[in-house]
C-alpha cells in the first residue's frame, strides 16, 4: 500500500478537464486513508481517487474550491457526519463500488448543503427498500442520483412516506445478526438431522418382504438402499416381533397365502356367473313397464 504524502500529490498528474476545471488524478495507487490533502492547498475542483483501498470518508482539509470528489472502487463503509464543515461547495461525489450496506450510512451526506449529484451504485445500500426515496428525503438539494434526474413525483413521495419519523426510523434501522450459541446450533443441527438404528435380522427379513410387496419403483429403490446401508432410517416403519403381520417369509406361509387367494377369486367368479344369468331376467322384466 502506498501513503498519500505531500511528495506523491505533487508528483501526481493534474490537468485541466473536459470541464475545464482544475482536476488532480490520485487513481490507483492502493491509498488505505486519506491524509495530507492539505497539500493540494485547495488549488483544485476536482480530486479524483478512485481505484484505491480507502476504507472511510474522513481525514478531509478545508477545501473551499474542490467542486467534485470521485472516489469510486475503493472500500468505504463509513463517511464523516461533518463532512459538509470542511467540503462546503462539493457538488458532486461518486461513491460508485463501494461498501456501504445501511440507509444510516449515508446520513452525513446531508451536511454537504450544495450537493447535486450523487451515485451510489454498486453498493449494497441500493437493495434496501424505499432506498432511492430516502437519499431523497435526506438530500434535499439533490438533483441526480445514480444517473437518474430526480423528478418532482419522487419528492412527494419522499415526503408523504417519511412525514413520520416512526417511518424513517424504521426504513433507516439496522437489523443486528442474532448470535446462536454453539450448544444451540448443535442442537438444532441433531434435530434436523434423522436418526438412523441399525436393523435386526427380523426387520431385515421385513424389509426384503417390503421389497417384494412394494407397488413402485421409487419404493423398491428406498429399500434396497436401507438394506445395502445396513442402517434403518427412523421414518421407516417396520414391523417389531410383538406386533401381527401379515407379511410373512415362510415358504409354506407362501402357499398358504396363494390358496387363500385362489379360493376368494373362485368366490368372486361364481358370483359373477350368478350376476350374469340373472342380467337377462332383468332386462326382459323392464319391458313389461
Amino acid at each position: 500500500m502506498v501513503r498519500l504524502t505531500a511528495d506523491l500529490i505533487w508528483k501526481s498528474p493534474h490537468f485541466f478537464n473536459a470541464l475545464k476545471e482544475r482536476e488532480l488524478d490520485l487513481r490507483g495507487n492502493k491509498i488505505p486513508v486519506i491524509e495530507n490533502l492539505g497539500a493540494t492547498e485547495d488549488q483544485f475542483d476536482t480530486i479524483d481517487l478512485s481505484d484505491n483501498e480507502i476504507v472511510k470518508l474522513e481525514n478531509l482539509p478545508y477545501l473551499n474550491r474542490l467542486g467534485t470528489l470521485i472516489i469510486n472502487n475503493n472500500r468505504i463503509t463509513r463517511i464523516n457526519p461533518n463532512i459538509g464543515e470542511y467540503l462546503p461547495k462539493l457538488h458532486t461525489l461518486v461513491l460508485t463500488n463501494n461498501r456501504l450496506v445501511n440507509l444510516v450510512e449515508i446520513d452525513p451526506l446531508a451536511s454537504l448543503q450544495k450537493l447535486q449529484y450523487l451515485s451510489l451504485l454498486d453498493n449494497n445500500i441500493t437493495k434496501k427498500p424505499n432506498y432511492r426515496l430516502y437519499v431523497i428525503h435526506k438530500l434535499k438539494s439533490l438533483r441526480v442520483l445514480d444517473f437518474k434526474k430526480v423528478k418532482n413525483k419522487e419528492r412527494l413521495e419522499a415526503k408523504t412516506l417519511f412525514a413520520s419519523k416512526e417511518v424513517e426510523e424504521e426504513t433507516r434501522k439496522v437489523s443486528p445478526k442474532k448470535f446462536v450459541p454453539a450448544e444451540d446450533t448443535e442442537m438444532a443441527e441433531e434435530q434436523q438431522t434423522p436418526k438412523v438404528v441399525a436393523p435386526t435380522q427380523d426387520q431385515i427379513n421385513a424389509i426384503k418382504a417390503a421389497i417384494v410387496n412394494s407397488q413402485t419403483l421409487e419404493e423398491v429403490a428406498r429399500l434396497e438402499q436401507a438394506l445395502k446401508s445396513g442402517q434403518l432410517p427412523a421414518d421407516l416403519k417396520i414391523l417389531d416381533d410383538d406386533t401381527p403381520t401379515n407379511i410373512v417369509i415362510d415358504n409354506n406361509d407362501e402357499m398358504a397365502g396363494t390358496n387363500e387367494n385362489e379360493a376368494d377369486a373362485k368366490v368372486n367368479d361364481e358370483e359373477e356367473q350368478k350376476n350374469n344369468e340373472a342380467e337377462p331376467m332383468d332386462q326382459k322384466a323392464l319391458l313389461f313397464y
